[in-house]
């Protein structure tokens, strides 16, 4: 089976109730967000797509020198990340007020993700598609006013429990951009 595969056979197993929208590769890049550790060294890359109908976002992670295992991943109401858990991002990016988790029986929150694999070598490539949030205008925007950060978690999330599943403090954060290619 081809890692692409078993990346969405993981996301389809972590939230059965979501099915990833299409994807159009041709879609440019439109926000990125440079992962740090607590100590400020640069661990990799996020990068966030509109998906095909610009309804939702197509994120890509590509990380290095994390804990190995299972490790929560979520977007945060703000645009800040100080070390060393990252609390200064707040919670979950929930403009709308819901509940926390993808298992959720009312859904979850704009901000919850599936939980992310970091191989034994601390490296991890991550995809997942959020349909709850835009790149666009409106209050599920990445670009509201005071920002938004990707934080990757100590632990993994169990995607049920509020405020945040149980993920533990933040060991790496990126503040979301516009992207400037």
């Amino acid at each position: 089976m081809t890692r692409a595969r078993c990346a969405v056979l993981a996301l389809l197993i972590a939230a059965p109730s979501v099915i990833p929208p299409a994807r159009v590769d041709s879609q440019p890049i439109a926000a990125v967000a440079e992962m740090r550790d607590a100590n400020a060294h640069v661990l990799g890359r996020t990068t966030f797509s509109a998906l095909a109908g610009g309804v939702g976002v197509w994120i890509q992670v590509v990380v290095s020198g994390l804990p190995p295992g299972v490790h929560g991943i979520s977007i945060h109401e703000n645009g800040v990340c100080q070390g060393p858990e990252f609390r200064s991002a707040g919670g979950h990016f929930n403009p709308r007020g819901r509940q926390h988790g993808l298992a959720h029986r009312e859904g979850a929150n704009a901000g919850d993700l599936p939980n992310m694999v970091v191989s034994e070598t601390g490296n991890a490539r991550y995809e997942a598609a959020n349909v709850r949030i835009t790149l666009g205008e409106g209050p599920n925007s990445l670009f509201k006013p005071g920002g938004t950060s990707l934080v990757i978690h100590a632990s993994p999330d169990d995607q049920l429990t509020d405020p945040d599943g149980g993920a533990g403090p933040g060991i790496a954060c990126g503040i979301i951009t516009r992207a400037n290619f």
